[in-house]
């Protein structure tokens, strides 16, 4: 189930973001961006609503998803 990111707390998302950021293993090129440079952007990206925190009950685990890659009906 798909949660607004606003409903979650700032350390709740922080923690969301830096877990997701520290196991990600994006090639970014020629350019090496800080930790907190990835955060700020994955950050930009949900505010933006391209990524989605999704909950899984069963799991009772969060992750992000790209918006357009949620199946329909989350």
């Amino acid at each position: 189930m798909c949660i607004p990111w606003q409903q979650l707390s700032q350390d709740a998302l922080d923690g969301i973001i830096e877990e997701f950021v520290s196991r990600e293993g994006t090639d970014y090129g020629d350019y090496d961006y800080s930790f907190d440079d990835k955060k700020d952007q994955i950050r930009a990206q949900i505010r933006s609503g391209k990524v989605q925190v999704v909950f899984d009950p069963v799991g009772e685990t969060c992750q992000l998803v790209l918006s357009d890659q949620l199946p329909s009906g989350l």
